[in-house]
């Protein structure tokens, strides 16, 4: 946990102290993208957290003069506001900012501006995820030294083994089953799509489901009504009887369908 006290001013100091407690709960969580300008709010009386995701938070910049405390370690930054108490005749009393302040977050290289809004609410999570021109570089460095019939055995397998990388952007599938004319004894659904900027690859799993006993060649995936430059096809087994499924990776030229 953040030892925020050593570093407040003497009004703040007994009130912060007295609210650090572990993260509420009920904590919401959030997401920001890089280079562009994210309105949220945060709570003003509890710690908030901020995470980057797949890499560490190098920097936050925040106006000094405003009540705030931040501290950073690796991936972790927790933000925050400080509580004034003021003792007047023996009556105590609180003050919670609610003036919105600006970060300034550098994440994974790239900066993350953050407009917060302090209110009355539980703790936040905001997780700093990663731009297209990260996920860019991410599948370039994890990629780029294989050839391409590499490239498809990697992909392929990421999806067969459910550990697709986070620099994988999931996008939205077909909806409803897709019957599949070459094979009326089957029925495909689509059960997850990828693009994998960098590359000009693209890849979605299907389910495979048989009516009937039936045996599959991979080729007859090679159909336009599955995709225009399909690049390679791999079912996790070649042979169904009714009532049973197989998992089918198709992987095509391009980023999208």
């Amino acid at each position: 946990m953040p030892n925020f006290g050593k570093r407040l001013c003497a009004p703040f100091a007994a009130s912060a102290i007295a609210t650090m407690l572990p993260i509420a709960a009920l904590a919401q969580t959030i997401t920001a993208l890089p280079d562009q300008t994210s309105s949220i709010r945060l709570s003003n009386r509890d710690i908030n957290h901020l995470v980057c995701q797949g890499g560490e938070i190098e920097d936050v910049k925040f106006s000094a003069e405003k009540a705030i405390a931040v501290e950073k370690a690796g991936a972790d930054a927790w933000v925050k506001f400080l509580v004034k108490e003021n003792d007047e005749a023996g009556q105590v009393t609180r003050s919670f900012v609610t003036t919105p302040s600006e970060f300034f977050v550098t994440c994974n290289g790239a900066i993350y501006p953050l407009y917060a809004e302090p209110s009355d609410i539980p703790a936040q999570t905001v997780t700093l995820v990663p731009g297209a021109s990260q996920r860019a570089r991410a599948n370039g460095e994890l990629l780029g030294p294989l050839v391409e019939e590499e490239r498809a055995v990697s992909i392929t397998l990421s999806m067969l083994q459910d550990r697709v990388p986070a620099s994988f952007t999931e996008v939205a599938v077909s909806p409803g089953p897709l019957a599949f004319s070459a094979a009326p004894a089957l029925k495909l659904t689509e059960r997850r799509r990828v693009t994998i900027e960098g590359t000009g690859l693209s890849a979605s799993e299907y389910w495979v489901e048989a009516s009937a006993d039936t045996d599959i060649d991979e080729r007859m995936f090679l159909d336009t009504a599955m995709g225009k430059r399909i690049f390679s096809v791999t079912l996790d087994r070649l042979s169904l009887k009714a009532g049973e499924t197989a998992r089918l990776i198709l992987l095509r030229r391009g980023e999208t369908l």
